[in-house]
């Protein structure tokens, strides 16, 4: 979530002064663009870097308040806190991509997992590697869930005060199975803790200046055959909703539009885009011109003194302020020893369902990315950026048995889109990385078999829950059942494709 703040209320002098040194670490942004100030991107040495978000539960499987004391049996600055006390985070420093260092990853995440679990039964809790955590209901959703760390509970209050009004929670689900009707929810909450619910794998890419805009624009027309091959977010508060529904709930739960505002067409804070780009300054400055501050915390720094003194600047408004702007493929900028790099971090994967199915998609994306970002024909030439918008909600909505549209090939199922186009480009980008040809198919396997098989993590949640509900089970007890299976299948460590019920 980003940099701990003290706890405050902020003046409109704050946010007069926040305005005009966002607006002057824009200048310095620009001036370091033009003037080459970024560290080296080289290929062969692209680095990785990824954060997942776990949930916290108790024996019995429901969210447990426990996250200080799990961090403290951890004893690992790896894992941090997040938005609420069933949350916390876990960061992966930066490594190269190619070799063997995605299959190394696996084994230090996987063991690193496992310590950490390990500990935080100490404490009564266990870690969940889940989309959304289905046993999460409105009275995890009140004050006493925030963490400890100030900056989330301010946070909220200036989105709730921005809104103006409680936050409504309204979706329309996908039936559970043939014959059943459609569930809905329609929730209304006074705190923003609904987001906490919408745990997340993000992957970060450092990227040159001048290759940035063909990554981002790369990385939204994949968002949707992402999310459709990962989904694992059917349930929320014992409603069967959408296959992906961490998609429609973060947009809800960080809105700060009231529904006049909606109306007028005010672009939400979570927020896909609107248009392909063609400089990684075009996002800084729709954020910047679009957004207004939540947290206008100022800094010392003068950006360009630090320029004129050969440095980079830390840009802290800046990056402040891009922190609660939530674009699905968020640009980063970010300087330490001197010298400043830029990041894309991608933000549509949902955590789990077991490591190597988070190490699949890490995969596929990175070589998907990079082969779409440097084909001589341009996937963004070719298909309309609402196309691309689109292709996220149904893929959200729908799954993995979603239809997507594709340049050349109309609307086609995400599963043949994948197997017959989107597998070969991936494999080509690993490729390119020099990721060693072992690695690439072990993982690209694992895609392959989802697409085959059409089960992901959704599509095994789904069918759990209903087949114990035919059995006799109440919602609430085809929930916990359900999520006993995950865990189980979760720590043994398989894939998703071959888990039964």
């Amino acid at each position: 979530m980003g940099d701990s703040i003290e706890a405050r209320t902020f003046t409109r002098q704050d946010r007069t002064q926040f305005r005009a040194k966002t607006e002057r670490c824009l200048d310095a942004l620009a001036a370091m663009l033009a003037d080459g100030r970024f560290a080296p991107v080289d290929a062969p040495d692209s680095q990785l870097g990824m954060e997942i978000e776990l949930n916290l539960v108790d024996e019995q499987g429901a969210p447990a308040r426990s996250n200080a004391a799990v961090l403290d049996a951890i004893a690992s600055p790896a894992f941090q806190t997040e938005l609420a006390r069933f949350n916390v985070e876990v960061n992966v420093a930066p490594r190269p991509i190619g070799g063997g260092h995605l299959r190394e990853l696996e084994d230090v995440l996987r063991g690193a997992l496992d310590v950490a679990d390990q500990r935080a039964r100490s404490t009564g809790s266990g870690l969940a590697m889940i989309g959304m955590l289905p046993t999460l209901d409105e009275t995890h959703f009140t004050e006493r869930w925030f963490s400890a760390d100030a900056r989330y509970s301010v946070l909220g209050q200036q989105i709730l005060a921005a809104r103006g009004e409680d936050i409504e929670l309204q979706i329309d689900g996908v039936p559970l199975s043939d014959g059943r009707p459609a569930e809905r929810l329609s929730m209304v909450c006074d705190t923003i803790l609904p987001e906490a619910a919408c745990t997340s794998v993000q992957l970060h890419l450092q990227v040159a200046p001048d290759s940035f805009a063909s990554y981002w624009n790369a990385a939204q027309a994949i968002a949707g055959p992402q999310v459709a091959l990962a989904a694992n977010s059917p349930f929320f508060a014992g409603t069967a909703l959408w296959h992906e529904t961490r998609i429609p709930m973060f947009e809800q739960a960080t809105d700060i539009r009231p529904q006049e505002l909606k109306n007028q067409g005010v672009r939400p804070r979570v927020w896909f885009g609107e248009r392909w780009i063609t400089s990684i300054f075009d996002l800084f400055e729709e954020n910047s011109q679009y957004f207004s501050a939540l947290l206008p915390v100022c800094s010392d720094e003068d950006p360009f003194a630090a320029l004129d003194e050969g440095r980079a600047p830390e840009l802290s408004e800046l990056r402040m302020h891009n922190g609660t702007v939530y674009r699905w493929n968020r640009p980063i900028y970010d300087a330490g020893d001197g010298t400043a790099h830029l990041r894309l971090e991608n933000r549509v994967l949902p955590g789990g369902p077991s490591v190597v199915d988070v190490m699949a998609d890490a995969a596929f994306y990175y070589g998907l990315v990079r082969s779409m970002a440097e084909a001589d024909r341009p996937i963004w030439t070719q298909m309309t950026f609402d196309a691309a918008a689109e292709n996220l909600r149904a893929a959200a909505r729908e799954g993995i048995d979603s239809r997507l549209y594709w340049p050349d090939a109309g609307w086609i199922s995400a599963r043949e889109l994948v197997l017959r186009r989107l597998l070969p480009a991936a494999a080509e980008g690993l490729e390119a990385f020099g990721v060693d040809p072992e690695v690439r198919d072990r993982y690209l396997g694992i895609i392959a078999q989802r697409c085959v098989t059409g089960q992901n993590g959704a599509v095994w949640q789904r069918e759990d829950v209903a087949a114990r509900e035919r059995s006799g089970a109440s919602r609430t007890e085809a929930l916990h059942g359900m999520l006993a299976g995950y865990l189980e299948r979760m720590q043994a460590g398989e894939p998703v494709h071959t888990w039964t019920h």
